[in-house]
């Protein structure tokens, strides 16, 4: 069976495995997944992330990344843009998240970034997740 929203899906997985002290996720992997994961590796949400060629798809294994004391360093997680009411913005009104202590991740035409990243080159594009 397909699945209508697979980022959707790699977002609760992580909330999920987050709120149940996981070491790791996995997923199916796709190249969208994929550019959120190095994202989200930059900004210091997880750990790492790796490729692995299980099956036909292949799956993406996910390291989340918790604090010194096991505190949570991913609070929260969700989806902005959605299957059914696309949220595209420009330059200008893409919104902080948390007043810029989170990240919001947008995908572009020059591929996926970080809402910062995307007023310092001065483009828009779909608003994907947001990350606090």
């Amino acid at each position: 069976m397909s699945m209508s929203d697979p980022l959707a899906d790699m977002l609760t997985r992580i909330r999920n495995g987050v709120a149940a002290r996981f070491d790791s996720v996995e997923m199916p992997l796709s190249k969208l997944k994929v550019g959120v994961a190095k994202v989200l590796k930059e900004e210091g949400y997880i750990r790492d992330y790796q490729i692995l060629d299980q099956g036909v798809q292949g799956t993406l294994k996910i390291d989340l990344k918790y604090g010194p004391n096991n505190e949570l360093v991913i609070t929260g997680i969700r989806r902005v843009s959605k299957p059914g009411l696309r949220q595209y913005r420009k330059s200008g009104t893409i919104p902080k998240v948390m007043s810029g202590l989170g990240v919001a991740i947008l995908t572009t035409s020059q591929g996926i970034i970080t809402d910062r990243e995307a007023r310092r080159r001065n483009i828009g594009g779909e608003i994907l997740c947001e990350v606090w």
